[in-house]
């Protein structure tokens, strides 16, 4: 049996407890001993094992058998140790599933878990450690080989009238919490994990440092309509008689189909030969927003003169104006720009609405700040920006990076800044001339950017389509999320339901996230079914 040790895999070390809190008061002993998760609860049990003639016990047994979660449980305990330690020196139990080869092919168990040794007539008298971990058929076991040296447990310790096993007894105990896992992915070791078998989709093979890019691609490929033969799409470009290092739109034809024929994560190499860049350019870290302009403004020049011209314009292209209106005489000016994505601010907004909101605020020019007009001289005005038409796929930069003046340098922005699922766009609209809700947009992809300024991790949660679940892209793995994931965990600032400083370390995330939302895409939801349908057969 291989079993592993949960300290060595970062479990929290053992601890002797001297509190008043006992190991019969089920409620108050998990409150304190086993911290949130952050996970649901799928069930809930606590079994209590009592051993007698310790000195005598077989080298290792089993309890009898409880269930929890709809899986079968047991203790399992080496009285005597179960490591290379010398014999009768450490005890070692365990949580261990009962009957794994009996469970349904693939099965999984999420477990937060807590194991004592209790003394058989003061429960305040214990020695526990708790942990957690995603059981399976190749590991159904879990616990601690040093859960306490033999002798600690044998003999009076220092604030305690009595041994933890006394007269040869004792109670062994387990508080086991079976948690949900929506995603089916919870501490998994994705060790041969199947991205195309689990979510339909494949990964890009990250070549250093070009996660920023494998993220957009991967955005880009899941806004069907650019793959569909009955659009304008990046099939249309005529790339014959090219070769993929040398031809953008070739490298990117390859890329996608890969995409969509492969099982394995798809190579990049030709495409960004195809920008000309060399083997060390791979491992140096572009903006994803700043590829993303290169590469439209490249694709736009190759579809010049063919079917697919205009398919950029068209999907991703909205316009805005700015303008200058004075307050007391009829005069104007107005500049009509477009835009292919939104720059909003983060510092001070709590949220995506107020950063629109901040984005179309009115500046009054009066005072020392009026306006010199052409004819009329100097006049109070009102200065702003208003849109005239949002494109139907919405890129939406997040200022997260910003220069900080007293620091003479560029930081980070961790701030909180919260973005919904749905947003409705019509008040930032000039003049809304098409049917009421054409200005609704949906939440389609996510750009998460970990690290700091100094560098980082980019990668991706996407919905694909209406009927499909979101999905992180991270390199050469894709795997199912739940919304907590896509919204919650990419806001940054700090976690709304904080872990107490005590447990800090010992969860599974930093408290203080320097993960966050980089790049919104939003689809408009009356263009859904065109850019995200499925294909037809004509496709």
């Amino acid at each position: 049996m291989d079993v592993l040790d949960a300290k060595a895999n970062g479990g929290p070390p053992m601890e002797i407890i001297d509190d008043v809190v006992t190991v019969r008061e089920h409620e108050a002993f998990v409150a304190k001993h086993m911290p949130d998760l952050g996970h649901d609860v799928k069930d809930f049990y606590v079994y209590t094992w009592r051993l007698t003639n310790w000195k005598e016990l077989e080298m290792k047994l089993t309890s009898p058998e409880f269930v929890c979660g709809g899986h079968r449980w047991r203790i399992l305990l080496f009285p005597f140790g179960n490591s290379n330690t010398p014999p009768n020196d450490t005890v070692s139990v365990y949580l261990d599933h009962a009957d794994p080869k009996k469970s349904p092919e693939g099965w999984h168990a999420c477990v937060q878990f807590a194991l004592v040794i209790s003394n058989i007539h003061d429960p305040t008298i214990y020695t526990v450690s708790h942990t957690h971990h995603r059981f399976t058929a190749e590991e159904c076991d879990w616990g601690f080989t040093s859960f306490s040296e033999l002798r600690k447990l044998l003999n009076v310790q220092e604030g305690h009238h009595r041994p933890t096993i006394e007269n040869e007894s004792a109670d062994i105990t387990v508080y086991v919490r079976v948690l949900e896992d929506p995603a089916g992915v919870l501490w998994h070791n994705f060790v041969n994990y199947d991205s195309k078998k689990e979510t339909g989709y494949v990964g890009l093979k990250n070549q250093g440092a070009t996660g920023y890019m494998n993220i957009l691609l991967q955005s880009l490929f899941c806004i069907r309509y650019l793959r569909k033969a009955s659009g304008t799409a990046v099939y249309q470009i005529p790339t014959e008689d090219k070769h993929p290092t040398e031809s953008i739109p070739l490298a990117l034809q390859r890329v996608f189909y890969h995409l969509e024929t492969s099982d394995q994560p798809v190579e990049t190499t030709e495409l960004t030969k195809s920008f000309g860049w060399g083997p060390s350019d791979s491992f140096y870290q572009r903006d994803v927003q700043e590829f993303n302009r290169v590469l439209q403004d490249e694709l736009e020049s190759e579809m010049k003169g063919t079917k697919a011209e205009g398919a950029i314009a068209k999907l991703f292209v909205g316009k805005m104006k700015s303008y200058i209106k004075c307050v007391n005489v009829d005069y104007e000016e107005v500049i009509i720009e477009e835009f292919k994505y939104i720059q909003l601010r983060v510092k001070g907004m709590k949220n995506l609405y107020e950063s629109f909101k901040y984005f179309v605020a009115v500046q009054m020019m009066e005072g020392e700040k009026k306006y010199h007009t052409k004819g009329y001289g100097l006049q109070d005005a009102k200065k702003g920006f208003i849109f005239e038409s949002f494109p139907p796929v919405l890129h939406i930069q997040l200022e997260r990076f910003q220069y900080d003046t007293q620091r003479d340098a560029m930081v980070k922005i961790n701030d909180r800044h919260e973005f919904p699922f749905e947003i409705d766009l019509a008040e930032f609209i000039d003049e809304v001339q098409t049917k009421p809700g054409n200005w609704i947009y949906k939440l389609h992809g996510v750009f998460v950017h970990s690290g700091n300024i100094d560098g980082g991790h980019y990668f991706a949660l996407i919905k694909p389509d209406p009927d499909t679940r979101w999905l992180k892209f991270d390199d050469d793995r894709v795997t199912p999320v739940i919304d907590r994931e896509v919204l919650e965990e990419n806001y940054g600032g700090e976690p709304l339901n904080e872990i107490p400083p005590r447990w800090k370390r010992f969860q599974v995330r930093e408290t203080q996230w320097f993960t966050t939302a980089y790049i919104l895409v939003y689809v408009r939801e009356a263009a859904t079914n065109d850019l995200l349908g499925p294909f037809k057969e004509e496709d």
